[in-house]
């Protein structure tokens, strides 16, 4: 192992390489993992529109501005239109992802390679649906790499869906892994979702993206953040420090 890494690493995880050993990374997946913005999300948005056509009788206008004002409001549109209109969610998420996927993925070269060298249990958490994250996943060859997919499908407490940025999520996920939070790390393009995963105690990454809602009103380091990188393989490379 190179030394810039192992230094690094020993910055993330006070104690070494035993207790990076021991750390949990949590990794977002939409502008995270991949570059979302470059194909992705306008695929999305067309046929999640389309799934609030479909759903409830509306034309185009009508639906992008419901989808439009469930995603600001919720996270994700899927929650609102269970909330408001009785819709079921699993099947909503799946007409709204009946899209061919894989050709419009575009991840990091030597991603896999990376993410097997870094010590620690990595899940990925997001508020994407199931099906979608582990196809964007392979597609990227690095399904294998995580223990574990979080996807929206597994974020329901006491019986509603509550993705992030929802602090409650994060404490679940917390205590479902065994975890203390000051082991956990979320590495993330949201900067709303960062700030939750702090308030909880977790350590925190931000993965800038120009493209993630937003991003813009963001030019410096937010307290929350505890270190900035503008791509996860910059992270995985280990030159610099994760603080407390």
């Amino acid at each position: 192992m190179r030394t810039g890494i192992a230094q690094a690493r020993r910055g993330i995880v006070r104690g070494g390489r035993s207790a990076a050993a021991g750390t949990v990374w949590l990794f977002d997946l939409d502008n995270t993992l991949h570059d979302a913005s470059r194909a992705i999300f306008a695929a999305i948005d067309r046929s999640m529109t389309e799934a609030v056509m479909q759903s409830l009788d509306l034309d185009r206008e009508a639906a992008t501005r419901l989808r439009t004002r469930y995603w600001k409001r919720y996270g994700a549109t899927a929650i609102g239109m269970e909330r408001h209109h009785g819709v079921d969610i699993d099947a909503f998420l799946t007409l709204s992802h009946s899209f061919e996927i894989a050709p419009l993925v575009h991840g990091e070269t030597g991603l896999a390679r990376r993410l097997a060298r870094l010590p620690g249990r990595k899940i990925v958490l997001t508020n994407a649906p199931l099906p979608y994250a582990c196809t964007v996943l392979r597609t990227l060859g690095i399904l294998r790499q995580f223990d574990r997919v979080w996807a929206i499908n597994h974020m329901r407490l006491q019986g509603r869906v509550r993705p992030k940025p929802s602090l409650a999520l994060m404490r679940q996920v917390l205590a479902q892994l065994r975890v203390p939070a000051a082991r956990a790390v979320l590495v993330e393009d949201t900067l709303g979702n960062l700030r939750t995963a702090r308030q909880a105690g977790m350590r925190t990454v931000h993965v800038y993206h120009p493209g993630t809602p937003f991003s813009g009103k963001h030019s410096g380091r937010s307290h929350h953040v505890g270190l900035r990188v503008n791509s996860v393989s910059e992270l995985l490379l280990g030159r610099r420090p994760l603080r407390r």
